[in-house]
């Protein structure tokens, strides 16, 4: 079952411009597949899906294509698109974001794999992330921003 509604997430989103997962899920439930929105997020993570921009401040679900970007540089692309500010207490960060940006940002930050940086929960438009120390926090965050603001 998994992997036949990935592949009907695969047919929406490459034949429709989705731009939220509640709009994935209708498009899922219209095609006769009954999934929650946690299963949602699941499969955007397992599909490596990101969200792209198509005009007007408007952004659409997309999967990266190995053979055909270089990955970091769309990851980049996502943060500087996505994230509008971050803080940290301790050894948390939170990342405020464009409103149905989190999980594309987070998914980025997971998949560069920045030392010190343990995981990300990601909701709508903001995004806890674990850090291994509260020492390190400030390191990560001047990396993101120096991401960020490169083309």
């Amino acid at each position: 079952m998994k992997e036949k509604r990935q592949n009907k997430i695969k047919e929406i989103i490459e034949s429709k411009e989705i731009e939220t997962q509640d709009e994935l899920l209708s498009e899922l439930a219209r095609a006769g597949f009954s999934t929650t929105q946690a299963t949602i997020s699941r499969d955007i993570r397992e599909m490596k899906l990101t969200k792209v921009s198509y005009g007007a401040g408007r952004q659409k679900y997309t999967m990266i294509q190995n053979a055909d970007i270089d990955v970091m540089s769309k990851y980049h692309k996502v943060l500087k698109a996505g994230v509008l500010n971050m803080e940290y207490a301790e050894n948390l960060i939170v990342i405020h974001t464009v409103s149905g940006m989190a999980m594309a940002v987070a998914a980025a930050l997971d998949n560069m794999e920045i030392q010190g940086l343990m995981g990300c929960i990601a909701g709508d438009d903001t995004i806890f992330c674990a850090v291994r120390s509260k020492e390190l926090c400030k390191d990560i965050i001047a990396g993101i921003k120096k991401v960020a603001s490169d083309e």
